[in-house]
């Protein structure tokens, strides 16, 4: 008798995970599967991670230590609306020698065609990671040309316009009379400073970009 863990999930607290409940369990009663146990978040967005879907952590972790043989959930969109997360996932399952039932898409991964559908999912997974390292290598190349290799800026920001020494000296004015104007003007060297700094600076999301 194969193990199964069902997995439910609504995105609202307004609904209600009592259906997929009921055709899951009737669907492993009908094909002699034993239910190990039911993972449940009820209220969550499917487009969360699983750090903040604690039923799809425990289902996760309980794949990984190999407590049953196949994952039943009603669709797909069940499982995560994040395409990145779900490719993982899958991986996940495969590499585990898990299969997977989806009722909705009608996919079982125990037959001849639901393998097929693990190995071209696993060609997409590929496939993207190719593409993403692709885009982090041109935009290090791109960071190089300008200067930089860790995507920081070298050395210290250069003052907006070169006028760094119009900002030191002159705090009191020829006349001294204005503390306030002093005050006032070393604001504005301390902003334009800042501008001047982040202008330099490369982030992660510009080297892929």
């Amino acid at each position: 008798m194969k193990r199964v863990g069902i997995y439910l999930r609504v995105s609202t607290n307004g609904q209600t995970t009592e259906n997929q409940r009921r055709e899951l369990v009737a669907i492993a009663a009908r094909s002699g599967w034993q239910v190990i146990g039911i993972y449940e978040d009820a209220g969550i967005s499917g487009a969360k991670g699983r750090d903040k879907r604690p039923g799809f952590d425990k289902l996760y972790r309980a794949i990984v230590r190999h407590q049953f043989d196949i994952v039943a959930a009603s669709s797909v969109d069940r499982l995560g609306r994040s395409l990145q997360d779900l490719v993982g996932f899958l991986g996940e399952v495969h590499a585990a020698g898990v299969d997977l039932y989806l009722d909705r898409q009608g996919v079982d991964t125990s037959t001849p065609a639901g393998k097929a559908l693990f190995q071209m999912l696993g060609v997409f997974a590929e496939f993207e990671r190719s593409i993403i390292q692709e885009r982090i290598a041109a935009g290090i190349a791109r960071a190089r040309a300008k200067g930089t290799r860790s995507g920081k800026a070298f050395g210290q920001p250069k003052a907006v316009g070169g006028a760094r020494g119009s900002c030191t000296g002159r705090a009191g004015g020829r006349d001294g009379h204005s503390q306030d104007g002093a005050a006032r003007r070393h604001r504005q060297c301390d902003r334009g400073a800042d501008r001047s700094g982040d202008a330099g600076r490369l982030t992660i999301s510009d080297l892929i970009h």
